[in-house]
């Protein structure tokens, strides 16, 4: 187990393991590859803990076949490590403009089941992948968003993918990784390949 030093140590009551062990909202933002990637991993990682995973897909579409899904149904199945639940609200991919308005009740309902199961402790993470879409499309209040996660019960890590992430919603949270990109090979005109964007 790492032995990281922390540069600050907050005046906040909490032992050394009280604060080790309290919920994470995370968030992957940024124009570059790799933010629902990043947040895949941090459910391997889970599952190895053998913790409960709510997988929630906000924008791709529910006919999307990414290999992350096969992946984690399979071990999510094994008996070895933590269970895992697949949902998918999305209608389509982001930059797709099709469908508009059962994507926004799509989205809307996903986070209804979102806020219901963290209001039961389903899950020990949850993964709301291209989450940070609907917030900066105006179709979830990210202030709503914001309040239901600061005030979720037990001890459960939320991360929320998708570029653009509102403000608000980075403010609040306890870890921000911002992806940027350098350089990728659609600038190039080459689309994407099996194996490395699915």
């Amino acid at each position: 187990m790492p032995k990281g030093q922390p540069s600050v140590v907050p005046d906040d009551g909490l032992t050394t393991r009280q604060r080790r062990n309290r919920p994470l909202l995370a968030v992957h933002t940024g124009t570059g590859k790799g933010k629902s990637t990043a947040a895949f991993g941090l459910a391997l990682r889970a599952w190895n803990q053998g913790w409960p995973i709510g997988v929630f897909q906000f924008v791709k579409s529910a006919k999307w076949r990414v290999g992350e899904e096969r992946a984690l149904r399979v071990l999510g199945a094994s008996g070895e490590g933590g269970t895992v639940a697949w949902h998918k609200m999305g209608e389509g991919w982001s930059w797709v403009q099709r469908g508009i308005e059962s994507s926004e009740e799509a989205a809307r309902e996903g986070w209804e089941q979102v806020k219901r199961d963290l209001a039961a402790e389903t899950y020990r993470l949850y993964v709301l992948d291209e989450f940070a879409y609907p917030m900066h499309w105006g179709w979830v209040d990210t202030g709503e968003v914001v309040e239901v996660l600061r005030t979720r019960p037990g001890v459960q890590h939320v991360v929320i993918t998708g570029r653009n992430a509102p403000e608000e919603l980075i403010g609040a949270a306890d870890l921000v990784t911002e992806m940027a990109k350098v350089k990728h090979p659609m600038d190039a005109g080459q689309k994407g390949q099996r194996g490395i964007e699915w």
